[in-house]
């Protein structure tokens, strides 16, 4: 049985001061041997800060984003190992804003996933659709093209040191939530590649999360669908009590 993972996606949100507060009331909340995975994915400036913080505790600290290569002149950027240095063991790559905003692309992703996995770190892997593309039935050929070009070449034991979340770009900081079903069918698809790009068994043992206004009071709907292994959450993980309802859903 695939063990569920719960991830906060903190984006551009919270001090070193705030993100201190935070684990201290969120500790406190949340099971010393709980029944998920809990991730919490902080801005930079406060990697090393949640990870003292998150010390002796079941809670994995993320980065949000990083370059591929080991080091150089890349004004802005930081590497793999820089997250590693900061205590963090994992980081989401290809976030719908990171490919909106700031140009991510599927080959920036792969080069990303190699970096991260050579450097042992966990990465959590981004792929959805946007409103318009779903409205012209694209999600499938979406998902299909960002799955192959973002894990191109990968080994089976590479696939299986990944996470996958979906996140419907329409359903990210809107309100909106996909129903379970249309979530549970995105991910369904996904395992359905997995099958085929990698193995069946490879495609029964990964882990997808999915991502798109996740709040207290819908986590129970989406983790009843047997495709759905965890929630990539946002806003909701900014607040320690909210965040704390979902882990313990």
């Amino acid at each position: 049985m695939r063990r569920p993972v719960i991830a906060g996606n903190w984006k551009m949100y919270k001090t070193q001061e705030e993100t201190r507060a935070f684990f201290e009331a969120f500790k406190p909340l949340v099971p010393a041997t709980p029944e998920c995975d809990i991730v919490v994915a902080p801005p930079f400036i406060s990697l090393a800060i949640a990870s003292a913080a998150a010390h002796g505790s079941p809670i994995m600290i993320a980065a949000q984003n990083a370059h591929w290569e080991r080091e150089g002149a890349f004004t802005g950027e930081i590497s793999m190992r820089m997250i590693t240095d900061a205590g963090g063991k994992a980081v989401l790559i290809g976030h719908s804003e990171r490919r909106q905003y700031f140009g991510e692309t599927d080959e920036s992703v792969n080069r990303k996933v190699k970096a991260a996995l050579e450097a042992k770190l966990t990465p959590i892997v981004c792929v959805g659709e946007s409103l318009a593309q779903r409205e012209s039935h694209l999600t499938h050929s979406i998902l299909k093209r960002q799955f192959e070009g973002g894990l191109d070449a990968l080994t089976e034991h590479e696939f299986s040191r990944i996470l996958l979340a979906y996140e419907p770009v329409w359903a990210i900081g809107t309100g909106k939530t996909a129903t379970p079903e249309m979530a549970a069918d995105a991910h369904r698809y996904l395992r359905e590649l997995a099958a085929t790009v990698f193995s069946p068994s490879q495609a029964a043992g990964i882990r997808i999360l999915y991502g798109g206004s996740v709040k207290p009071d819908n986590i129970k709907g989406l983790m009843a669908q047997a495709e759905i292994d965890g929630a990539l959450v946002g806003g909701a993980s900014l607040d320690a009590k909210s965040f704390a309802a979902i882990v313990n859903f």
